[in-house]
């Protein structure tokens, strides 16, 4: 039997709601009797708990003595096509992922001083309506992969040195969200916005591969970092066959950025600045149009490109320090060179309010547009017809408790996939995230 996508999409919510009222009477039923004893052990409340589980039935603790972190989200969003693209006849989708983590801090078994594992594992469900019903640039669910079962994303191992001054990396790392371009409000479509195009910068040749990063942070606001990465590597494989077989093929990849916190009355006002190159020495295709719409078969390697990106917050609500509430901005700037790359330039900017509804302190709005601009040589040599791709995207996260959050999510795309004959694209959503 077909189930309607709305409906079933409700069906969960309403599920995770009866299951958080539910617990806390299971709570109450299972606490020992009172015989007099004092104890400082809280009671479990769902809706003031990090975690949907209080922190795995109280294990937490006992796995942090022996260096053990573990944690599991679920993600599932809902996204429809309702005007423009390619088309918006049975326009909607319904895609998923889960995400395990697990570290392992090796000095607090007696190994290694300052050194670790981290290890993460994913899983998915669905395809999106990027390529089907919309035809843009980048996915307007970045979180969709397909059905896929679990299997190992990434993993390193890492090592401080100098009082936390150098950070070593070696394992299969991940250049975007976690290393390269980091922004401090459009970073991960688990978090902030949903489009790629939002939250990643497409003229960098991001990758997952084995690799190594190294960081150096010599002062506080202040870090150099560089990284080499299997440039051959593929989704949801080892990574040896590619990085240790063939040809030697790294992309690599070099940052310097600075994190001031601008003194106010009301505390620090947190940011990042930072410039990036990259360099790709895989063969790629040029293009020249000489066949009569085909690309003629001339190839280089060696490319190049550099980027820019800021995240300042501006004004915060008030002075207690933990208390995160007020408004940021940020931006982005990227260049590749237009022979061999899609998209030759792209820019982007935009805010994030924390707590901009009274009694809503931990809610999130977001703001963004985005403009990926086809290449210039691209344009003359293969396709007339291209232009550029600008995606305006806002989100309300609400936080129904600390571990269960609902984004509505709203996508306004003109000229998908940088077609200037294209029709503009009105894709809205909702994205369900659950940490157990």
């Amino acid at each position: 039997m077909s189930t309607n996508p709305r409906q079933a999409t409700l069906n969960v919510c309403k599920s995770l709601l009866v299951l958080s009222l539910t617990i806390p009477a299971v709570a109450q039923t299972s606490q020992p009797a009172d015989t007099g004893a004092t104890s400082e052990a809280k009671a479990y409340d769902p809706w003031t708990s990090k975690t949907m589980t209080g922190d795995w039935f109280g294990l937490g603790e006992e796995m942090d003595k022996i260096g053990l972190d573990f944690s599991l989200a679920f993600q599932h969003q809902y996204q429809q096509n309702f005007r423009g693209g390619k088309e918006t006849h049975n326009g909607s989708r319904q895609t998923g992922t889960y995400d395990a983590v697990l570290k392992l801090d090796v000095e607090k078994i007696g190994l290694i001083e300052n050194a670790g594992f981290y290890f993460k594992w994913k899983g998915s469900y669905g395809d999106g309506i990027s390529s089907s019903k919309v035809g843009a640039l980048g996915k307007v669910n970045s979180d969709t992969n397909g059905d896929h079962p679990v299997f190992v994303k990434k993993w390193w191992y890492w090592h401080k040195f100098l009082d936390d001054k150098i950070e070593l990396r070696l394992g299969m790392i991940e250049t975007n969200k976690d290393l390269f371009d980091v922004s401090l409000y459009a970073n991960h479509e688990d978090k902030d916005f949903l489009n790629r195009t939002s939250s990643r910068n497409p003229t960098i040749p991001h990758q997952t591969g084995i690799g190594a990063f190294l960081k150096v942070e010599p002062v506080e606001w202040f870090y150099m970092q560089g990284a080499v990465v299997d440039a051959q590597a593929r989704d949801r494989r080892t990574g040896f066959d590619t990085a240790f077989h063939d040809e030697a093929h790294f992309l690599a990849f070099y940052e310097f950025g600075f994190t001031p916190e601008w003194e106010t009355e009301k505390g620090p006002l947190p940011g990042s600045y930072r410039m990036g190159l990259w360099y790709d020495p895989t063969s790629q295709k040029i293009f020249k149009n000489t066949l009569g719409g085909r690309l003629r078969d001339e190839y280089r390697g060696d490319d190049v490109g550099f980027y820019i990106g800021l995240d300042q917050m501006v004004f915060k609500e008030n002075d207690d320090p933990k208390d995160k509430q007020g408004l940021g901005v940020f931006a982005r700037y990227g260049y590749a060179h237009s022979d061999v790359n899609t998209v030759d330039s792209y820019w982007q900017t935009g805010t994030s309010y924390t707590g901009l509804i009274p009694t809503r302190d931990k809610d999130v709005f977001g703001f963004s547009v985005a403009q990926a601009m086809i290449s210039e040589q691209r344009r003359a040599e293969v396709d007339a017809g291209a232009d550029r791709e600008t995606v305006y995207e806002w989100y309300y996260k609400f936080y129904v408790t600390p571990w269960l959050n609902i984004s509505p999510d709203l996508q306004v795309i003109t000229n998908p996939g940088g077609d200037k004959d294209a029709r503009d694209a009105i894709v809205g959503g909702i994205r369900l995230q659950v940490i157990f």
